[in-house]
């Protein structure tokens, strides 16, 4: 595999699955393939999760990671092309991407979307870029439309507690204080539809997500409806995709609760406002997968970096 940008990315998610169990068996089988490798970890914007587990992932594969605040700790970078740089930005793409490639074998990138240009968002204007002018293998690490790290996390940890064949699944939005990116719940749809379940998408009116990602997904306005029978419940909030970036709602009646949830399990990629967003209810039961989807994550990575290295 030379990049890992996207859920397509993913040629078999029934092997991926199996193969990232495996790992997570035996994490340190594979310490010997990333011997004399290097990860150059690139923040463009905040982590937590994203930045241990994947650290985590390349020591077990025996790499060394090196990690970079961008934002902070770079140049102003410039992507645009033809571009007088007569302003904040310092260093092109180009030379920046080519160097980065020099000192480190694969590259993983996060940078989050403006949320007021959707045009600009939808090119991956700093994810494509690193492709194009990088010499060595880029891993996706959050984009402006995608976290498909995330989204293969979240499949893996569907399989290891799913306990029917085919588990009704719902993707719920729920409330927030901020304008959140699309990226997330982009990619679990794209993952659900890689597995053998029953999707359906919960919003207001306003929250649809791009109709080229949910495709034929069943998309409910009413909570309720959505959750019926339901085994599985991921929320998340986003923003407006047709008023893009936009609130239009606040409503503490889309909240996750534990009487909504029913016998559903709760899943939530992390960080996630207690109170808000789902009852402290739901967090403390045994019905939260929040802890285990999120030490997934280091597995979800290694597999990726294990199917760069072993193609480098």
């Amino acid at each position: 595999m030379k990049h890992y940008t996207s859920i397509h990315d993913i040629d078999n998610m029934d092997s991926w699955i199996t193969e990232a169990k495996a790992l997570k068996a035996n994490p340190l089988k594979d310490i010997e393939l990333g011997k004399n490798k290097t990860l150059g970890l690139l923040f463009f914007n905040s982590s937590l999760r994203t930045r241990l587990s994947t650290q985590k992932a390349a020591l077990n594969l025996g790499m060394n990671p090196i990690v970079m605040n961008v934002s902070g700790d770079a140049w102003g970078i410039e992507f645009g092309d033809g571009t007088r740089m007569d302003g904040n930005t310092a260093e092109h793409i180009k030379e920046a991407a080519a160097v980065v490639s020099q000192y480190c074998d694969i590259i993983a990138v996060r940078a989050f979307p403006t949320l007021n240009d959707k045009e600009k968002d939808e090119s991956e204007q700093v994810l494509k870029s690193f492709v194009k002018f990088a010499s060595v293998p880029i891993v996706n690490m959050e984009s402006a439309t995608g976290h498909p790290l995330q989204g293969f996390t979240d499949a893996l940890t569907i399989s290891e507690h799913a306990d029917k064949a085919k588990p009704k699944v719902v993707l719920s939005w729920a409330p927030h204080t901020k304008a959140l990116p699309h990226a997330v719940g982009n990619s679990f749809v794209q993952a659900m539809q890689k597995m053998d379940v029953e999707l359906v998408i919960a919003n207001p009116e306003g929250y649809d997500l791009n109709p080229e990602i949910t495709k034929d997904t069943p998309v409910y306005h009413n909570q309720e409806d959505a959750f019926k029978d339901a085994d599985f419940v991921y929320t998340k909030n986003w923003s407006s995709y047709d008023d893009y970036g936009k609130i239009l709602s606040t409503d503490s009646d889309w909240m996750i609760t534990k009487e909504k949830l029913g016998h559903a399990k709760f899943m939530h990629c992390l960080p996630v406002r207690r109170n808000v967003v789902v009852e402290d209810a739901v967090l403390d039961s045994k019905s939260s997968l929040v802890i285990e989807q999120a030490n997934n994550r280091t597995y979800a990575a290694q597999l990726v970096l294990k199917k760069i290295l072993k193609d480098l």
